[in-house]
């Protein structure tokens, strides 16, 4: 990917921020701990910030600008301007490094593709060596099959083959758009969409289940109608309504025992069994 005008300004202006020396680093991250003093974070910041464009430099292959991911990077550094601990006498840079990179990487995988991916870190580290290891093992024996090598890089990651083999694939192709033309000279013509296949039912399977559903309609009121009042009411507040009541409501609503309410609704339904077995048997032999 060239680089822009833009990215070229920002790289100039990093690689021309002065250097700290150990003991002027060390008393600007002591005034930003206990003073919380904005411009010595900022000078401490701006002095790493090489690092940034270097460490998100790296990442240029998965194909983003290299603007975003130095802003990310740079968010990383922030992080880790605020947490750093002085007292550790550790150089900042060292410290700036893991967040610098956990910033990036966490924007690639968030960006690189609209399916996410690289949830857990065995893989992440897939994901960021895959290429890699899998180029050092293409220099090493030009005779390896792509399954060999497949079962290499789980080993050496600890993660499945199928893993490698589906993150592999991820890698070797981009994201294409369903409303995208089938062909770049079609214009107005079919999208990928057209071609995928519709779960929607055939217009024979419509018909035939509107048919079929009318027929149920009428066989499921025509036998409710050889219910008595009793029974048609506790059918409909048990079975018919969207929230069924319960069996002691009803038996509160008629003024029995919810025992006898639930002899009165199996009876309902032996009713209606019987009522639907015939009906059906009915059409069957029609």
């Amino acid at each position: 990917m060239a680089t822009t005008t833009a990215e070229r300004r920002m790289i100039k202006l990093a690689m021309s921020a002065p250097y700290l020396e150990r003991d002027e680093e060390q008393a600007l991250a002591q005034a930003w701990k206990n003073n919380q003093d904005q411009e010595a974070r900022n000078r401490i910041a701006m002095a790493h910030m090489r690092l940034v464009v270097s460490m998100a430099g790296k990442f240029r292959n998965f194909g983003l600008p290299l603007s975003d991911l130095v802003q990310e990077g740079y968010i990383g550094l922030l992080e880790a301007a605020a947490r750093f601990e002085p007292e550790r006498q550790v150089r900042f840079s060292t410290y700036a490094s893991w967040w610098i990179r956990a910033s990036v990487q966490d924007y690639v995988l968030r960006n690189w593709s609209i399916v996410r991916g690289g949830t857990s870190s065995a893989q992440k580290a897939l994901f960021f060596n895959l290429r890699r290891l899998r180029a050092r093992l293409a220099r090493g024996d030009t005779r390896l099959t792509a399954e060999a090598m497949h079962q290499e890089i789980a080993a050496a990651i600890g993660v499945s083959t199928a893993d490698v083999r589906t993150m592999d694939a991820r890698l070797s192709s981009s994201d294409i758009s369903l409303q995208a033309p089938i062909s770049p000279n079609e214009g107005e013509g079919a999208s990928r969409i057209d071609l995928l296949a519709s779960e929607a039912p055939l217009p024979d399977e419509q018909a035939e289940g509107s048919i079929d559903g009318e027929r149920r309609h009428h066989w499921l009121y025509s036998a409710l109608g050889e219910l008595n009042e009793r029974e048609m009411k506790i059918i409909r507040a048990r079975r018919l309504a969207e929230n069924g009541a319960t069996l002691e409501e009803l038996g509160v609503l008629l003024g029995i025992s919810k025992e006898r309410v639930r002899q009165i609704e199996n009876r309902a339904l032996e009713k209606l069994k019987a009522v639907l077995v015939s009906k059906t048997t009915d059409f069957a032999y029609a």
